[in-house]
């Protein structure tokens, strides 16, 4: 049955994703680089607070979904909290972005404290906002369509964190990157509290779980490991986002370390992220083709193996071609290790919206087993799967660089950190990829089944509705 919704619906709930986006793709891109480079950090010490707070705050994730699947308002269970964490949001997001001239040791417990307030509050923003995908419709089509939005719309935010980031950073900082980091984020998080509000205003909550289901913490978290797709979607999920992270946060250095030229970083992530908005806008077509299982295996394999490309491409000495603009003359790079970023961007593109579009199907699937619903459960479920990776991703790089000899804030780095960034880059964040990949053979869900489930629970929320 279908249930389609409307543009205005879609476009205004993926805003919400473009504000989140604006922290999470600088977590992914920028933060190794801010914290060595720019706050005085070591590698070893990025990469531990990464991880021990990635990893402590995952675990508030299962948390904050079993909170929304209780919250109860008139503007349902997952909407209230886009607006309750607006502005906490874009006010915790400037202070992380903020060097103090603190001495070492205070600068540490700094970075440490809004650090974790970050994840907190990012995490009780984001569970309720990726539970709502769930149930503004029970048609998984919709869903994947829905989530195709939220990712266009995340990935714009990309595109405006890995191609105009570092130029925003210069121009306010005038050389002084933490002004300029500070006042970047700034702008940015202006635009994320007034996103999150329109996020909130725009969309509705149509599926509510049986009103004569009784649940405890205890039966949903028997129902959750339980449930097959969602073990699967769980490793697939750690997987995928470790090895954004790894690939992500070691790119910066690679350009200024092993290219020789910081400049091309905003090209080959512009190039890249453009072909990726392309991957994800064709997504919800291949997918109704192919099926979500088939697509994310095929589009995890290619990622994984255009990331490890990197290793044998040539790093510098690009083509560049000459376009003028309105009588202004713009030096294009052009080269094989934007080629391949192009492509493995269009892969990676593919996958894009179909987590987000598996979580409400697992939660359809729970449903259709067991007769209870918690959407919120679910999705926070894989959410903590998703920081967990970013954590386990985040301390990776950190730990690599700090073994191959890398050096905090220096000019110039030896040819073994030099090596051990570009293996980071492309044979350790190809490895990753595949990993996601081959977890999620073991799948259960076929687009022949998805739709089986999604009749028949339509069929039985149409009784306890009558």
């Amino acid at each position: 049955m279908k249930q389609t919704l409307t543009f205005g619906e879609k476009f205004g709930y993926s805003l919400g994703d473009l504000a989140a986006n604006f922290v999470f793709q600088a977590m992914l891109a920028l933060q190794l680089d801010f914290y060595t480079h720019t706050f005085g950090l070591s590698p070893a010490q990025a990469g531990t607070m990464f991880l021990v707070v990635g990893l402590s705050v995952a675990f508030l994730n299962p948390v904050m979904g079993v909170i929304a699947d209780r919250t109860s308002t008139k503007w349902g269970k997952f909407r209230p909290w886009l607006l309750w964490t607006a502005l906490p949001f874009g006010v915790i997001c400037v202070l992380a972005f903020t060097t103090p001239n603190f001495s070492p040791g205070a600068k540490l417990i700094y970075a440490w404290v809004m650090y974790i307030l970050l994840r907190v509050v990012y995490t009780v923003n984001n569970v309720p906002y990726a539970s709502l995908n769930a149930v503004m419709t029970s048609d998984p089509d919709e869903r994947t369509s829905i989530s195709t939005y939220r990712q266009i719309a995340a990935n714009s935010a990309g595109f405006i964190i890995a191609s105009l980031a570092i130029p925003m950073v210069r121009f306010f900082g005038h050389g002084n990157d933490a002004l300029g980091y500070q006042l970047t984020m700034g702008l940015l998080s202006v635009l994320s509290i007034i996103f999150f509000i329109v996020a909130f205003a725009t969309t509705k909550e149509r599926i509510q779980p049986n009103p004569q289901q009784k649940s405890s913490l205890s039966q949903d978290l028997s129902d959750l490991f339980s449930n097959g797709p969602f073990i699967v979607l769980f490793m697939a999920t750690l997987f995928y986002f470790a090895a954004i992270v790894v690939r992500g946060s070691v790119m910066l250095p690679y350009f200024r370390f092993v290219s020789g030229n910081v400049d091309l970083f905003s090209w080959f992530n512009g190039f890249g992220l453009a072909s990726l908005l392309v991957g994800v806008a064709c997504s919800t077509w291949v997918s109704k083709r192919m099926g979500k299982r088939v697509l994310f295996i095929a589009s995890m394999t290619l990622a994984g193996l255009l990331s490890a490309v990197l290793f044998v491409l040539p790093a510098s000495n690009p083509r560049f071609f000459h376009l003028t603009i309105f009588s202004h003359t713009l030096d294009v790079p052009f080269g094989k290790v934007i080629l391949s970023e192009i492509l493995r961007q269009f892969a990676f593109g593919l996958s894009g919206p179909l987590i987000w579009s598996m979580m409400g199907d697992v939660a359809d699937y729970g449903e259709w087993k067991t007769g209870r619903r918690a959407s919120g459960t679910v999705t926070s479920a894989v959410v903590f799967a998703l920081w967990a990776g970013l954590a386990l991703g985040g301390a990776i790089p950190g730990w690599l660089l700090s073994g191959y000899g890398f050096v905090s804030q220096a000019d110039v780095q030896t040819p073994q950190a030099q090596a051990g960034i570009l293996l980071t880059a492309s044979a350790y964040a190809g490895l990753a990829f595949i990993a996601s990949g081959v977890s999620m053979f073991f799948y259960p869900i076929n687009r022949e089944k998805n739709q089986q489930i999604a009749d028949e629970l339509t069929a039985r929320r149409a009784k306890f509705a009558s």
